[in-house]
């Protein structure tokens, strides 16, 4: 097979099971952060800020998230 000395599988692989990891945490990020934004102005409008700051946090966590992984990714483009 040709296909078999030109591919390297075991590194395609790795790069396929990263690519669906961290696609898939930064989808659970992404939506955290819209959730958390989302429920605290409507917590906060109905005055429950004890519910809003928690919303917050979550909120605050999921861009935390997506912010890490963007600057993970570019870091792993930079270096090689």
């Amino acid at each position: 097979m040709i296909a078999a000395k030109v591919v390297d599988w075991a590194t395609l692989g790795k790069v396929l099971v990263a690519a669906l990891a961290s696609g898939v945490i930064v989808a659970i990020g992404f939506s955290c952060a819209i959730l958390g934004a989302v429920r605290y102005a409507e917590m906060r409008r109905d005055g429950r800020t004890l519910e809003a700051s928690g919303f917050a946090l979550v909120g605050l966590f999921g861009a935390a998230v997506c912010a890490a992984l963007i600057a993970g990714g570019i870091l792993v483009m930079a270096s090689k």
